[in-house]
This record gives structure tokens, sequence and C-alpha cells, in this order.
């Protein structure tokens, strides 16, 4: 028999019943060591510990749970590590019984504990020490952001070295990649939380725009942040209630477009404006009406959903006017230039 017990995010001592019985009686715990940097609850003092290459490889834990009751223990909620998914399949698949005792996790707790409305939370994504890995935050971000949720975004952690990434850092790294993407999803003036020790008594919630909050100390690990979308006026009453907010939460919260919005904002006037400056106009009649029907099928595009349609409309009503004017030398334009 092989049970997965979550500890919750809860002081000691906090634990279901169910899953104090269960590992009481249990022939073997182990411990996972390597999702949180919390200590233990004194439930699993004893446990041997398993590192993150003793959960992937499981030929120990399964050969152990084929044979007696064993337990694995960790922090949070078990089922949302994806590696304890892929132990319970396994250990399914070889005839072995299996169960699972669910607990609080930070991805459950921490929207309610900001004030925040779960049912809007958006996708997952981590934070990992390389600037070269920020990308995928980022994107999944703007798409909540776009989607109008909001954004839990995890630091990582290796326990092997006893590294967790500071907010502060992550918070910089991603300001940095928002100079790559241009999106507005990290500018400055860009409102996040960042939650410390959620459901511990030391739990702190702090909020502000990212300027400021990358200078914060926030102590001891685990942290994570949030990056609220467009907020209800009660989920911004309830974050300045119970986070300690260097600003206000704006009323419109984490409001972004999406990138065919952006453009259709950026070069449907200006293709307008570069078609009006055409001289003899008459003389290129057909083009320019042409061009024109392309701008209006792509609001209408964009109006009922259809994103692509819009994006491949605009670039053919931008692909007419610039080709009419290299065509009668009056050179190449752009949507930032003024005609």
């Amino acid at each position: 028999m092989l049970w997965f017990v979550g500890l919750g995010v809860c002081p000691p001592g906090s634990i279901p019943a169910a899953a104090a019985r269960i590992l009481e009686s249990a022939d073997m715990v182990y411990l996972e060591t390597f999702t949180s940097p919390v200590a233990p609850s004194a439930c699993v003092a004893d446990a041997r510990p398993a590192p993150r290459w003793m959960v992937e490889d499981g030929r120990e834990i399964l050969d152990n749970a084929a044979r007696s009751t064993v337990v694995l223990a960790s922090y949070g909620d078990p089922m949302v590590a994806t590696t304890h998914a892929e132990l319970r399949a396994r250990a399914i698949s070889r005839g072995i019984c299996t169960g699972a005792v669910h607990a609080s996790s930070v991805a459950s707790a921490v929207f309610g504990e900001c004030g925040l409305h779960h049912y809007k939370a958006g996708r997952t994504a981590t934070i990992m020490d390389d600037a070269k890995a920020t990308l995928t935050p980022y994107q999944t971000t703007y798409r909540n952001a776009v989607s109008g949720n909001h954004t839990l975004l995890l630091l990582e952690y290796d326990a092997g070295r006893g590294f967790f990434l500071d907010p502060g850092t992550a918070l910089r790294m991603m300001r940095e990649a928002e100079a790559g993407q241009m999106r507005g999803v990290f500018s400055e003036d860009a409102y996040v939380v960042v939650a410390s020790r959620v459901g511990m008594p030391e739990q702190r919630i702090r909020a502000g725009r990212l300027a400021g909050m990358e200078r914060h100390d926030y102590g001891e690990p685990p942290h994570s942040i949030v990056v609220p979308g467009p907020l209800h006026f009660t989920e911004r009453d309830a974050l300045m209630v119970l986070a300690e907010c260097g600003e206000e939460p704006p009323p419109e919260g984490h409001s972004i477009q999406s990138i065919p919005h952006q453009m259709m904002q950026k070069y449907a006037p200006a293709v307008r404006q570069a078609a009006g400056g055409i001289p003899d106009p008459g003389r290129y009649q057909t083009i320019l009406e042409n061009a024109l029907l392309y701008v209006r099928d792509a609001e209408r595009a964009l109006e009922e959903g259809h994103d692509e349609v819009a994006v491949l409309s605009i670039g053919y009503a931008d692909g007419l006017v610039d080709a009419l004017r290299m065509q009668l030398n009056l050179g190449e334009w752009s949507p930032d230039t003024k005609m």
C-alpha cells in the first residue's frame, strides 16, 4: 500500500486526523524534501528523507510499498506535484493499492489569503534563477491577464544547495524580461503581491507597484508572487485589508490587452492616415478602397474574437499602402511616424 499524505501549509500539528492515523500505522514513512524548505512537523520528524531523484526514480518506494504500508508525506497537497502523480500511476500499474490524503497547498490558499477570487486563478508558472527561462512565466502572466485572470508565480527551490529564489530578484528578472517583450505585463507600474510563508504564524503579504516591491527584504522562504488581473471591487477592498499595501491597488487591476488588440490600436489609425496622404487618390482609388476595407475587416474580426484574421487583414492593408507609397517614391512609413 502506498499513501500520499499532504501536510498542508498550516503550522505543525494541524494535519487532519486521518493523516495522523495513517502516518502512525505505516510501516515506513518517506518525507519528500524538494518542493518546499519548510521544516517538517513532529509527526514526520523521523521519516526518511526523499529527495527528488528518489521520487522520480521511484523503485525503492514502490518496492517497499509492494510488501508493506508506505507513506510519502509532502508539504502542501501531495497531488499538486507532477512527480507524485506519476509515481502513483506507476504504483497502480504494478498492482499496488494507493490512497491520498489531500491538504491545503499554496496554490489553493494564497488567493484567499490575498482576498482574490479563486475562480479567477489562471495558469501557474515558476520563475527560475535563469534569465533565459523568464519567457514562460512572462507569457503565462500575459495570457492570464488578457483573459482577466490572476497569476500565481512560484519561485525556484533547490533543496540540494539550499537555494530559494528571492522575490525581489525574481521581480527584477521579470522587469528585465519586459524590456524585450514590451507588453506592459511587468512594467514598473504593474501591481504585484508577494506572499511569504502562507499559512504559518509569521505569514506576511505585501502588495504594491513592481518598482517598489523589488527593494523589500521578504525574510525566510517560502515565498510566492501573485500578479492580479482586473480586480472586482470586493477583491480590491479585501486586498487593501489583508495585505500591507505600499500603494492602493488600481481600480482596474492588471488589465492587459492582447497582442492583436495592441496591433490594431497602433496600425488601424496609422494605415488610414498613410492612405489619406497618397497624392492624387482618385487615380489609385481601387487600391486605397481595398486597403481601407481590409482595415474594417480587421476591426470587425477583432470584435468577433477572430484574432488571427484581424492580424492578417491589417497586414494586408499595411502592405497595400506601403507598396503604393514605395511605387510613388514616397518612402517607407511606420505606424510610429507622423505623416
